[in-house]
């Protein structure tokens, strides 16, 4: 600057524009330095913007957990499958595998809740479109067509347990969650029930989803159409399934500002399309425009004729059911209600609602309140949680006393109508006469299953027992007919030797009061099948298969 000072005024403008050109270049410098750090801030909070999701995705995210808990709750539910090898009731074969082998191999047979339109056919296509891909592919062996099902039916639970460790995780923290599931998977009656391929596993599997995104405080998972859907998708499988979340559905109505909005926007839409696609998948197979949702509650609901098939006192689910079902959770349920937020109270209400209106039908079964028992495992959870002393007595004390019980009623308990169709398997795909075999089961109706798990067209009857839906005050069905005087039956039925079938299959109580029959007709028992140590009314103790002799003598093994 001192250079530039002078008199003449050229040099002195000379210096000032080259002190003007160098300040320029200052400027321009610094301003490339400060974009150049803008832009290094920018990738540096844009990269630490994105590590979350990269890390999220490195460690695995299947089903927003982490790879190696789904994976194993996938291969315990697989292995649950395979070690559930009992029957539990008619419905898990009759309801939906026998439908569905009717409907793919146009053989079987439909119940009477079939032709009279009570059940919709929504459920056994899920099967039947199993059975179908194994036939086009060649695979539709027996043994297929018996595990494929149940294993599709064991990988859905597993995603519903997996669905309420992430619920328990966003409500409360991973502590919590995991002592909720640990009580989910260590229950008995879930492990008895989650690989059958009931109506009431399914509806379970749906409300336990439904719930992830049900609007519970603190969920933030929550989908109001979602949820709807599965609880409307459940409603069409099992009408009964809207009794739970009635008052699950009412206090989102309630809580919910756009009311209007929910209504017309959300619940009546999603309704009509499930009600529209079941109407549809119903006509296809019914052949006529049916409304099944309807017939099914007018029949156990609103006309209570389901005490056809017995009935219990109003107090069973509250003094017997329930408790047989919590099994000894139960403890560890009440001692979680008294402990649990009041944000809670709603799944208690839930529970509580659910028993009421069920104890206000006659009949009753441990599997209609199965889709409220995932809702009493937070409670469980919670006592878990709480528990500081004896956490680790309390842990073993569950865990060993549900997983005997599992084990027993899987593996042991009423196994023999299962392996007694095993024999009939046998008889089919193994004798070379097999063209003239037939089986008569005469046990109380729908103690086996049937085709779906033969998968040959051999001729087969049992004892019917379709309710009377006229009216009648002194109604008796065929098996009560038997039952009266099997004997007299027997002789009346059988007059001629040549409608005898080859094959009886009899319970073991049975055995003594038809022997002069069984004598006299040249029938040889050559199997027995343990069934239960528990044996009471009809059913007995053992499963005896009689074969008819031509020649021969009558001898007892």
């Amino acid at each position: 600057g001192l250079r530039c000072q002078g008199t003449l005024s050229r040099p002195r403008r000379r210096c000032r524009m080259r002190q003007e050109g160098d300040d320029s270049r200052l400027f321009f410098r610094g301003f490339q330095n400060r974009s150049q750090e803008k832009m290094k801030l920018r990738k540096r909070k844009s990269t630490l913007y994105l590590s979350p999701r990269k890390s999220t995705l490195r460690h695995g995210d299947l089903l927003g957990e982490n790879i190696y808990l789904v994976l194993f709750t996938i291969a315990l539910r697989i292995c649950n499958c395979f070690l559930v090898q009992t029957s539990f009731v008619p419905d898990e074969y009759w309801q939906s595998l026998e439908v569905a082998h009717h409907m793919v191999f146009n053989y079987g047979y439909l119940t009477w809740e079939w032709t009279e339109r009570l059940r919709g056919y929504t459920y056994p296509l899920i099967f039947a479109s199993i059975y179908k891909v194994l036939h086009l592919l060649g695979k539709d062996s027996v043994q297929l067509l018996i595990w494929i099902p149940r294993l599709a039916q064991a990988l859905l639970s597993a995603i519903a347990d997996i669905r309420l460790y992430s619920l328990m995780k966003q409500l409360e923290n991973q502590q919590m969650a995991k002592w909720v599931f640990f009580c989910q998977l260590c229950s008995w009656f879930t492990w008895y029930c989650c690989t059958r391929t009931l109506t009431n596993t399914m509806e379970t599997v749906l409300t336990i989803i439904a719930l992830f995104y049900y609007p519970l405080e603190g969920s933030k998972s929550v989908n109001s159409v979602k949820y709807s859907s599965l609880v409307a998708l459940a409603f069409i499988i099992r009408p009964t399934a809207i009794i739970p979340w009635i008052p699950l559905v009412f206090r989102h109505f309630w809580q919910e500002q756009k009311k209007l909005d929910l209504i017309l926007h959300q619940f009546l839409p999603i309704g009509f399309v499930t009600l529209s696609l079941s109407l549809i998948v119903d006509r296809i197979f019914f052949g006529q425009w049916t409304l099944v949702q309807y017939n099914f509650l007018k029949f156990n609901v609103l006309q209570n004729l389901g005490t056809f098939y017995g009935s219990h006192p109003w107090h069973w689910y509250f003094s017997q059911g329930f408790p047989a079902v919590l099994g000894t959770h139960l403890p560890f349920f009440i001692h979680g209600c008294f402990l649990a937020p009041k944000r809670y109270r709603i799944l208690l209400v839930t529970v509580l609602w659910t028993l009421l209106v069920y104890s206000m039908l006659s009949h009753k079964e441990f599997r209609f309140i199965y889709p409220v028992l995932p809702f009493c495992m937070v409670f469980c959870g919670y006592s878990l949680n709480h528990l500081k002393t004896w956490k680790k007595p309390a842990l073993s004390f569950l865990f060993l006393s549900n997983m005997l019980l599992a084990l027993y009623t899987g593996l042991v308990h009423q196994r023999g109508t299962l392996d007694v169709m095993t024999h009939v398997q046998e008889l089919c795909y193994n004798k070379p006469n097999k063209s003239s075999a037939s089986v008569f089961i005469m046990m109380p109706c729908h103690s086996t299953p049937y085709y779906s798990h033969v998968h040959y067209p051999l001729p087969m009857r049992f004892l019917q027992c379709p309710p009377d839906l006229t009216g009648k005050s002194q109604y008796l069905d065929e098996a009560d007919i038997f039952y009266l005087n099997p004997l007299n039956w027997l002789d009346k039925e059988f007059h001629n030797d040549s409608t005898l079938p080859t094959h009886l299959i009899i319970f073991s109580i049975l055995e003594e009061e038809i022997s002069t029959f069984l004598i006299s007709s040249n029938y040889e028992r050559t199997a027995v099948f343990f069934h239960t140590h528990l044996p009471e009314g009809r059913t007995g103790s053992h499963i005896y298969v009689y074969e008819r002799k031509l020649k021969g003598t009558f001898n007892r093994r």
